[in-house]
């Protein structure tokens, strides 16, 4: 499926005409030459007054076609060297004219009325922000639905009022951002910046809402080899993110108390297994990892339940699996952001 068709049509809401507000739509890329299109031509189709909203491209330092991509389409196109999306973010926002600045990955698509059910949550001046959720356009990949099936087994249990938004689909009042501090360029790749700054708004005052029912459409990974990496510096970055917020420690509606057992849980597995043939290790190997493999029943039976498809089933294994990435990231996280051991962890992007 072009991305360009995800979603089927488009349409003008003319009872936006008079109250609209200003909208600017930020998107960073870094060599997203192959989805750039679509996710400009997803904006560009909103049902929302076109005279109240601009896009900014923020080419975060492409090697590929971005740039050329960017410029066959009515948007402002900045280029910046390397820096990560946060950076990226920033310099888009900061650049904005809208009162109401929106993200999106350059991966995604929008549906057409995204900006017009967005930009309803603003209402009253105590709503810093505003989010939703994913839709999936690669759901023939087995590792890509499951990981779809992952995201919406969270996302169901998110209250409207959350403690934390996802910048993939998001939205926040420019001058929220601006008392913020925007989003920290410190973390370079794509994960714990958006919490970062979720939790920063939501400690000078305001409310962030979820609807999960706005959602963009997104193509997850389909090897394991890319979400297993992905994983292993989601957990990384995590330790970054609960030293800077100690308090976060306890939750903020996306992860729950599975999620904090098992990267030390997988990580006694591992540090075991040189002691498999000694039988006080051979038991509490087997008994870690029954818990281990426990731990993913309730995501895969939610999974079936909700798409009456065994194949969910997978969700097992590779969540299992998932759990020993998250128990690399975190412990190479604790020994850079704690102990200051420095690590290499390549382009920014």
């Amino acid at each position: 499926m072009a991305l360009e068709t995800f979603w089927n049509t488009s349409a003008t809401n003319d009872e936006l005409e008079g109250d609209a507000p200003m909208v600017s739509i930020v998107i960073p890329a870094y060599n997203a030459e192959r989805t750039l299109g679509g996710v400009i031509t997803g904006c560009l189709n909103q049902d929302y007054p076109k005279e109240k909203m601009e896009i900014i491209v923020i080419d975060d330092g492409s090697t590929d076609h971005t740039g050329e991509v960017a410029n066959k389409y009515p948007v402002r196109y900045i280029y910046q060297e390397n820096g990560g999306p946060a950076k990226a973010r920033n310099a888009g926002f900061r650049l904005a004219r809208g009162e109401i600045i929106c993200f999106i990955d350059s991966d995604c698509i929008p549906p057409p009325n995204w900006l017009s059910r967005l930009t309803e949550n603003f209402t009253g001046e105590e709503v810093g922000g505003c989010g939703g959720s994913y839709d999936i356009i690669n759901k023939e990949s087995l590792v890509a639905s499951c990981i779809q099936q992952d995201i919406l087994y969270r996302h169901d249990r998110i209250p409207r009022e959350c403690l934390f938004l996802g910048s993939y689909n998001a939205a926040f009042r420019k001058k929220v951002l601006e008392e913020s501090g925007g989003f920290n360029e410190e973390y370079t790749i794509a994960s714990g910046e958006d919490n970062d700054l979720s939790y920063k708004i939501i400690k000078k005052g305001y409310k962030l809402i979820f609807d999960k029912e706005n959602k963009v459409g997104h193509r997850h990974p389909e090897t394991l080899r890319k979400f297993f990496k992905q994983q292993f510096w989601r957990a990384f970055w995590r330790m970054k993110l609960y030293r800077s917020h100690p308090d976060m420690v306890k939750g903020d509606n996306y992860s729950n108390l599975a999620d904090y057992i098992q990267p030390p849980l997988f990580l006694f597995i591992v540090i075991l297994l040189p002691f498999v043939k000694i039988h006080p290790a051979r038991i509490w190997l087997l008994i870690l990892t029954i818990s281990g493999l426990a731990l993913q029943l309730p995501i895969a039976f939610s999974a079936i339940k909700r798409t009456r498809e065994n194949r969910h089933l997978a969700i097992i294994p590779l969540n299992f699996l998932r759990g020993f990435a998250w128990a690399g990231g975190m412990f190479a996280g604790i020994f850079t952001f704690f102990l200051r051991v420095p690590l290499r962890y390549g382009k920014k992007s």
